[in-house]
């Protein structure tokens, strides 16, 4: 395992001397400066509940006397009060619509003018103001847990608008029924990963009308450009087929990559942009072949079932998405993973193509998915396989030993001063120079 040492305010090295309860007892320790002196924050301020006992204790705490440690407990407290102080203001508008109607019926239906008075009170654009309180009705009338994990502090507003947004298109009993699918684990995600799983529920809920809304926005899918005030312009495609954008970004990396690795001295993005027109303006580009990585279960890959696959870095795509792209890797490379149906952990692995060299990233991209720093989702396939005992310590390149970082997490821990171990589960417990841990998140079975 790995143990943090304060030198300096920088985590200098590792140690398997120390005991968990050693390397986390900081109670006295001034992390980020070594020296010892007794904490000013009060003991149990992690679990404190939002209210005004912890914001009169939070306006009282001078943030410049505190250690490094205790500024991210500082942090986390002050985070859970402003998420139940936003939780109250939206209540607060909710209550403003409803007595803006004369009649006095509590409604989820908005009247049309409720706005305007939160508009002018609050100084707010008339579009902001009808955004605000739509978004304050839905959680305060129809998603009510979504409010109360709000106001109880362990939902921020990001979330709240992510679990709100993905099902506005669910009737209210469907919309419920995610929530309640969900909404344990939300406070856990980043909103990212909380989109992904909103996603996946919602066309599992309900495959056909998922296939109604795809193919519908799908219709929908245009081009168009816009001018920048530097005299730069951005060109945008929306509403595309996801399979055909990934396989297209895919393209785009493999011939950037190539120009880059072949002594190319623009930034990898400069390269990126300028090929991406160049390929538009029909300027030719040697690539080699290459398909789309998508994740989908056997039955539905046979038309037994009709669940929701998965482009990784993408999302969720309807079953016919998933079976499309299958029936077109018919010469392609096929990577299988047979899981546990209830935890979605590996029970074994293989590809339909001999690569000895790659066997060890296909195993751990099938395991791990991702990059292994918590909330990341950049796709494994496009991670860096990071040895936890370094190769030049005696660390060997095995499947158990290499799990997938990203350039920037991978330079978090080697430059970062961050350190990291696997779980008995499975998962990554992180630990930061500050002496806090984090753990990622294992993908939904």
């Amino acid at each position: 395992m790995f143990a943090p040492e304060v030198d300096g305010g920088l985590w200098s090295g590792e140690s398997d001397q120390l005991s968990d309860d050693e390397i986390y007892d900081l109670t006295v320790l001034d992390r980020g400066t070594g020296r010892d002196e007794p904490s000013v924050i009060p003991a149990g301020l992690d679990q404190m509940a939002p209210g005004p006992e912890l914001g009169a204790i939070l306006s009282a705490i001078d943030r410049e006397k505190l250690s490094g440690y205790d500024l991210v407990v500082f942090l986390r407290a002050r985070q859970r009060q402003i998420n139940h102080d936003q939780a109250q203001l939206y209540a607060d508008m909710a209550e403003v619509a409803h007595r803006a109607d004369p009649s006095h019926q509590r409604s989820i239906e908005i009247l049309e003018y409720a706005s305007d008075e939160i508009r002018a009170a609050l100084n707010l654009t008339r579009k902001a103001a009808e955004a605000d309180l739509s978004f304050a009705i839905e959680i305060r009338e129809r998603l009510p847990r979504v409010w109360d994990v709000m106001s109880s502090g362990e939902l921020d507003l990001r979330r709240a608008r992510t679990i709100w947004h993905q099902t506005r298109h669910l009737s209210q009993t469907e919309a419920r029924r995610v929530v309640d699918a969900i909404i344990d684990t939300a406070p856990e995600l980043t909103s990212g990963q909380l989109r992904v799983r909103i996603q996946k529920l919602c066309i599992n809920l309900d495959p056909d009308e998922a296939k109604t809304r795809y193919e519908s926005s799908v219709e929908e899918r245009r081009v168009h450009s816009e001018a920048n005030p530097e005299g730069t312009a951005n060109v945008y495609g929306t509403n595309m087929a996801p399979h055909l954008v990934g396989r297209a970004m895919r393209r785009i990396n493999r011939i950037a990559k190539g120009l880059k690795a072949a002594g190319d001295d623009r930034t990898l993005d400069q390269i990126r942009a300028d090929v991406f027109l160049d390929l538009l303006n029909g300027k030719d580009h040697r690539d080699t072949a290459g398909g789309v990585v998508i994740r989908v279960d056997l039955a539905t890959l046979v038309e037994l079932d009709n669940k929701a696959g998965e482009i990784p870095g993408y999302g969720p795509v309807i079953a016919d998405i998933a079976r499309q792209v299958g029936a077109e890797q018919i010469n392609g490379e096929w990577r299988w993973t047979v899981c546990h149906p209830d935890t979605g952990a590996i029970l074994a692995d293989g590809t339909t193509r001999r690569r000895p060299t790659a066997a060890q990233r296909r195993h751990v991209e099938a395991r791990d998915e991702t990059c292994i720093f918590p909330g990341c989702l950049m796709p494994a396939t496009d991670c860096d396989l990071d040895h936890t005992e370094e190769w030049h310590d005696g660390g060997q390149t095995l499947v158990d030993n290499t799990p997938p970082a990203c350039k920037h997490d991978h330079m978090v821990r080697h430059n970062g001063g961050w350190r990291y171990r696997r779980l008995p589960d499975g998962r990554f417990e992180w630990i930061s120079r500050l002496g806090h841990r984090y753990t990622n998140k294992p993908r939904a079975p």
